[in-house]
């Protein structure tokens, strides 16, 4: 089972989904099937405390631009689900990609700092939790290949526009090549009929250039 809530820091119109295993192999599962850019897993430093995971929204880059009103909801929920760090002040909160935790060594992590525990946050978003079952495999499986059409429509995009400047380019050039063209023959035209004008001349005829005495 999972625990969802609705995050509303910024707003109905960007909600975004805060969750939280309810045991220890729900935990597990979820840390698995992990994808790097959308689970990001939030936690007490240095204290037990529970598992909790923001999911990023489409409209979020990367889990280095969540906003801080979306990490001090996070950071309040899982600071209230701690047995020792809801008795303190001063809490560091870590959070990091889920997929950072199965890596060994150092990993990128962020930190927010929760100075005293702000209850109304954490009512709001108890208001809003819902329970349900899970299938971790199939939805990273479902996300996988919605990305997968996504970048193929992305591909796909970029190619037509590159086909149509190209076709563009193309025009532009055979457009120059034929003004060019014209005006060759324009030259070409002229010369033409100053050879045939000249070669009708007879000796003695009228010449209209040569100056009238």
């Amino acid at each position: 089972m999972v625990y969802f809530y609705n995050c509303t820091a910024l707003g109905e119109g960007k909600a975004v989904t805060i969750y939280a295993g309810k045991d220890k192999v729900e935990n597990e599962d979820i840390i698995r099937y992990a994808l790097p850019h959308v689970h990001i897993w939030v936690h007490v430093d240095k204290l037990s405390s529970p598992h909790i995971y923001i999911r990023l929204p489409d409209w979020l880059p990367s889990w280095e631009a969540i906003p801080k009103q979306i990490l001090d909801d996070a950071a309040q929920l899982v600071k209230a689900g701690s047995i020792q760090g809801n008795k303190k002040d001063n809490v560091t909160i870590i959070y990091t990609p889920a997929s950072n935790l199965l890596k060994t060594g150092d990993m990128d992590v962020g930190t927010v700092y929760v100075a005293e525990p702000i209850n109304a946050i954490v009512d709001r978003l108890n208001k809003t939790r819902v329970e349900r079952i899970v299938d971790h495999e199939a939805e990273k499986i479902e996300r996988e290949q919605k990305e997968a059409k996504e970048r193929r429509l992305e591909a796909n995009e970029r190619r037509n526009k590159e086909l149509e400047l190209s076709r563009q380019r193309k025009v532009e050039a055979e457009s120059r090549d034929y003004s060019r063209l014209h005006e060759r023959k324009e030259a070409l035209s002229y010369e033409d009929e100053e050879a045939e004008w000249n070669s009708r001349q007879k000796e003695g005829d009228f010449d209209p250039e040569e100056d009238f005495m």
